[in-house]
């Protein structure tokens, strides 16, 4: 099938989405950062599975590193057709009133320079192969619009709007871009949160329950495959109905 790069994949939706698209036949590029013995735990799972993937560590909001990661990439394991940019970093909640320029910066950082400096790194054999897919992971916040978070809403309103704008200048060179966009999704990094706040936002569901890493993973693949050949420039909610209103 090709080659899948994943960043931030070491852990939560990215270490699911990695072991999903190898599911499905892809030879996947594991990126990590900060821990190399999570990115192998998943590296070992999917080989044990019959899949194929390596880990890559690389600081996805550098241009040089990024450059560096994808050749690496592409010499060990192929040319990427498939990237899912998903690496993110702290996301604290602060008052509307005491964020500053820095605050939006460091959500930028993630959700619009690294997608950018990412779509440039694997374009060329992308446009070498005649197409590809990006699909990046987005969010709900924007809708929500929960206080404390404005920072984190409005890059990922950035990333929607790139998302869109890069599906009509890439489309006709074959390659489709597409967002998926989980709801509160608990995974490792939530596991100090208390039962009280999960209950409160699950009775806000209506399908009544909290999703699954696993869930917003399925989606992915649908965008990655063949199947979604024909679909390009949209955002895909995997919230259970939550921001219905």
């Amino acid at each position: 099938m090709g080659v899948a790069l994943v960043t931030g994949a070491s852990r939560g939706l990215g270490a699911e989405i990695a072991r999903r698209l190898a599911g499905d036949g892809w030879a996947v590029a594991v990126n990590y950062l900060p821990d190399r013995a999570d990115a192998e735990r998943v590296v070992a799972a999917i080989v044990a599975g019959g899949g194929v993937a390596e880990a890559f560590r690389a600081d996805v909001t550098d241009e040089t590193a990024v450059a560096a990661l994808v050749a690496h990439v592409e010499d060990r394991l192929g040319p990427v057709r498939v990237l899912v940019p998903n690496a993110t970093g702290p996301q604290p909640s602060k008052p509307a009133l005491e964020v500053s320029w820095s605050d939006h910066l460091d959500q930028l950082r993630f959700f619009v320079k690294s997608p950018t400096l990412l779509m440039h790194a694997v374009m060329p054999a992308m446009r070498r192969l005649g197409g590809g897919r990006i699909v990046q992971i987005g969010s709900d916040m924007p809708e929500r619009a929960e206080p404390g978070m404005s920072a984190y809403a409005a890059a990922k309103a950035a990333q929607m709007s790139l998302t869109r704008t890069w599906a009509r200048e890439l489309g006709p060179l074959g390659v489709t871009v597409n967002l998926v966009a989980p709801g509160w999704i608990p995974v490792e990094r939530h596991a100090a949160v208390a039962a009280e706040h999960v209950d409160a936002y699950r009775r806000d569901v209506p399908l009544g329950r909290m999703g699954t890493p696993a869930e917003v993973a399925d989606v992915v693949a649908f965008l990655a495959s063949d199947d979604a050949r024909f679909v390009t420039g949209e955002r895909i909610t995997v919230n259970g109905g939550h921001t219905l209103g």
